[in-house]
């Protein structure tokens, strides 16, 4: 098949890898413009770096609705445009030029979690199952109708960083999969329900409330892994807390009241615990504003925490 490839992060690299791996001419990619970085250096897209790589021609359009770029995408001919994340809305005038449709790969069993970050909401909302939705692409945020489906189960220990990672290889599988039985596909439209909008993910959605359970708490800190990180203050300074579970055994914690201020902080026999809401928090690994992470056990082998402390200050 001759596809035309947009993409722009990370996520997108595995599909285009697969799509050429499986023999597909993959004529033209499309990806987000230019970033500049230190020094006002132009550093580019991780998709336009592989497509470089792969001797494919590639274009980082600043407007969708140019008279030029539609033209130039006709001419590609293609049978589909594939889009994964590629970080900017086609209009109709582009959705309307492949032969068989635009399809999109999208990191959730649609329709849950339409939106820009369906991976880290499904961490912090507890869901025990996610995975790709393949789906051909109409003018709607992620309402196209339904392709195929692969489902994964996540892990309790999972974060956003390893379900990132298994979902850009599923990923890449589930494309060249749906394209192979594409004939034999009956599209299935999802409806209006959804459940929660997986709106993108701001550094300010790290900041931890003690006032919730840890349960809450524990799910926030693997959603935010590696970016933007669940963190809290102490003594005025950052504190991020990359690893936790919640404390199954209260009695670890002697004379503890957990009707005490949430948020208060304790060490005992080399653990940390936070006191959340009804809850308890066991830190096992951080990493204080200015020095490296660390395990609970070796924070503490360089410290004192200040018992009772409320974090947040």
């Amino acid at each position: 098949m001759k596809i035309v490839f947009m993409g722009t992060p990370d996520f997108s690299l595995q599909p285009l890898k697969s799509l050429v791996e499986a023999g597909h001419d993959v004529s033209l990619v499309l990806t987000r413009e230019d970033k500049k970085r230190n020094r006002g250096e132009l550093s580019p897209t991780p998709v336009k770096e592989l497509a470089q790589e792969l001797n494919i021609p590639v274009l980082t359009p600043s407007k969708m609705k140019d008279e030029a770029l539609i033209e130039r995408l006709k001419s590609e001919n293609a049978d589909f445009f594939v889009v994964v994340a590629y970080g900017k809305i086609l209009p109709k005038e582009i959705l309307d030029i492949p032969k068989l449709g635009c399809i999109n790969i999208h990191a959730s069993l649609l329709p849950e979690y339409r939106g820009a970050a369906p991976i880290q909401w499904s961490i912090i909302d507890g869901k025990k199952k996610t995975g790709i939705t393949t789906m051909l692409m109409d003018e709607g945020l992620d309402t196209g109708d339904i392709l195929k489906q692969y489902e994964l189960p996540i892990a309790d220990d999972e974060t956003g960083g390893s379900l990132f990672d298994k979902l850009a290889i599923l990923g890449g599988e589930a494309i060249v999969d749906t394209i192979a039985n594409f004939d034999s596909i009956n599209p299935t439209p999802q409806g209006n329900a959804t459940t929660e909008y997986a709106k993108m993910i701001s550094k300010q959605m790290g900041e931890i409330d003690f006032n919730k359970s840890a349960t809450e708490i524990e799910r926030l800190i693997r959603g935010m892994n590696p970016w933007p990180s669940a963190y809290t203050k102490y003594e005025g300074k950052v504190l991020k807390i990359w690893e936790a579970k919640v404390s199954e055994n209260i009695s670890e914690l002697p004379n503890i009241n957990l009707s005490e201020n949430y948020g208060k902080i304790y060490s005992f026999n080399k653990d940390i615990f936070i006191i959340c809401n009804n809850s308890v928090l066991k830190v096992l690994s951080l990493q204080l504003e200015g020095k490296k992470r660390m395990s609970a056990n070796d924070f503490l082998l360089g410290r004192e925490i200040k018992q009772g402390y409320v974090l947040g200050k």
